[in-house]
């Protein structure tokens, strides 16, 4: 019984590894980074901060997550009319598109619209979330850490 119980353990342990996304060493980490303000200094420290993250887990052989979520006048990151930092954005997605994300508002995007007659474009990088605030509050109640530039 004993071996039994080891055998089945040491098969979930192997499988666990073998999973996508699992590092080596079993360590794996998710940060969530709001902008909320149309300033391209913060911006420019969220993707400081963004890309400083990822290349010291990717040192570490650890595994790392990163969700830059924008909203309010923080949104104008991602615009693609507005964005002061798009070739940034570009550049970060193309050598680390599988450790972060980059999430718009809906809320912001409908309201920004309305109150300038015409239609928001988001940047091809980014997704848009229902709601930004929201969209923070559920990575943190999953655990995730999170980073306010």
């Amino acid at each position: 019984m004993r071996f039994l119980t080891s055998a089945i353990a040491a098969s979930v342990l192997l499988a666990a590894a073998a999973a996508p996304g699992f590092a080596a060493d079993g360590k794996s980490h998710r940060v969530a980074i709001q902008v909320d303000q149309n300033d391209p200094a913060v911006m420019n420290l969220a993707l400081n901060n963004a890309s400083n993250i990822i290349n010291e887990y990717k040192a570490r052989n650890e595994d790392v997550e990163v969700n830059v979520v924008t909203y309010g006048p923080g949104l104008h990151m991602l615009r693609s009319d507005t964005s002061p930092v798009q070739d940034r954005i570009k550049q970060i997605v193309k050598t680390s598109a599988s450790q972060i994300k980059f999430m718009a508002c809906g809320n912001t995007k409908q309201g920004m619209e309305q109150r300038e007659g015409k239609t928001v474009d988001i940047v091809p990088e980014a997704t848009t979330v229902p709601s930004g605030a929201v969209q923070l509050i559920e990575l943190q109640e999953k655990g995730w850490a999170y980073l306010r530039p």
